[in-house]
């Protein structure tokens, strides 16, 4: 679990970089693109190399884990576990080249598993 959700370290990626992230900011999707999710956005940079990726959680799938977990759904949860979603994109590439990922259920599961803040 990350300590610090809203500046961290991940990496390394598939290129052997590691990237310095901080978090932007959180935000209710229906307001910017119309969607039932919580969306929330990261600066990424490595040396000379900087990029913005957005991190969505899809409302009901957060409202159904919040239910099963027997937790509030809170700002600093979201922003949890959105931060350890895009740790494991860096650190296995998959999804990084995209701007914009949703996070499935099973994925939301297993962050909150490892222990997300309350």
């Amino acid at each position: 679990m990350l300590e610090n959700f809203r500046h961290f370290k991940a990496g390394p990626d598939p290129l052997g970089r590691v990237w310095q992230v901080d978090l932007l900011w959180i935000q209710n999707a229906i307001a910017i693109r119309h969607s039932d999710a919580i969306d929330v956005k990261f600066l990424l940079s490595s040396g000379d190399t900087v990029l913005e990726r957005v991190v969505s959680l899809r409302h009901p799938d957060l409202l159904q884990l919040s239910r099963e977990a027997g937790r509030p759904l809170t700002d600093p949860w979201c922003m949890s576990l959105a931060a350890q979603h895009l740790v494991r994109m860096v650190e296995t590439g998959e999804d990084f080249e995209k701007p914009l990922v949703t996070v499935r259920m099973e994925e939301l599961r297993e962050y909150a598993l490892e222990g997300a803040p309350k």
